[in-house]
């Protein structure tokens, strides 16, 4: 399952004074959130595990969530601003960092074909069959995903196929860095034990260096809430 990774959600209005989270949570960093508009919250965090690949920053609208990604991060931003927010409404949210190592990278730069009719499903996350289980854990040598392959299959589609070495994985993540910038970037989360997988590219990703990643999640940071005030003027009243 490919998971969106931007969202415009709905938003909070007057603070709310935070609770500690349930469960275990990530001493390394400290979570915090200020309403800065009626339907704006912007966060910033302190702390850092050394040892963690980034962060996934989560929000929920319920105290026991569904949590919902809000993104990916690398290890070094310590800020995210949740705009356009629906209004009276609490946000709850928390960070938690994610673990494991990178496939080595491949470059991939899209022609004009002509490229060979991709066949059915091609670009759907799937275990290709015969691959064989990985035996280490995350984190640990030699998890990181090995043979990443991308075969060029359309105009704008790029076909990848990996091994799995991890064992304990929560997922794998499919980062991009296209032509021109410094960072990867996570573009798709998929599920566990899948090594096949096919993405449609936008027009900056016609030359980009592409790599894969078993991961797993750590404890979550403190949670924090703010609820969003009202994004309409208030009626005006008295006479002409």
């Amino acid at each position: 399952m490919v998971l969106a990774l931007a969202l415009v959600v709905a938003g909070c209005a007057a603070p709310r004074q935070e609770r500690p989270a349930e469960g275990p949570q990530d001493p390394a960093v400290r979570l915090e959130a200020a309403l800065v508009s009626p339907t704006d919250i912007a966060l910033r965090w302190r702390g850092r595990d050394p040892g963690a690949a980034g962060h996934v920053l989560e929000f929920a609208t319920e105290p026991q969530g569904p949590y919902t990604i809000l993104g990916f991060l690398p290890p070094e931003q310590t800020t995210y601003t949740h705009p356009d927010l629906m209004p009276r409404t609490t946000f709850h949210y928390r960070l938690r960092p994610y673990y494991g190592a990178a496939s080595a990278p491949v470059d991939v730069t899209l022609g004009d074909g002509p490229y060979p009719k991709p066949g059915p499903g091609w670009a759907e996350p799937r275990v290709i069959p015969g691959g064989s289980p990985g035996k280490r854990p995350v984190g640990g040598e030699g998890a990181a995903p090995t043979g990443l392959t991308a075969t060029v299959t359309q105009a704008d589609g790029v076909a990848f196929r990996w091994a799995d070495q991890a064992r304990d994985e929560e997922g794998f993540l499919l980062e991009d860095r296209p032509a021109g910038r410094s960072d990867y970037r996570v573009i798709a989360v998929l599920a566990p034990d899948v090594n096949a997988f096919g993405l449609v590219t936008l027009p900056e990703e016609r030359h980009a260096s592409y790599r894969v990643r078993a991961f797993r999640y750590g404890p979550p940071s403190n949670v924090v809430r703010r609820t969003t005030g009202d994004d309409l003027p208030s009626p005006t009243t008295g006479k002409d």
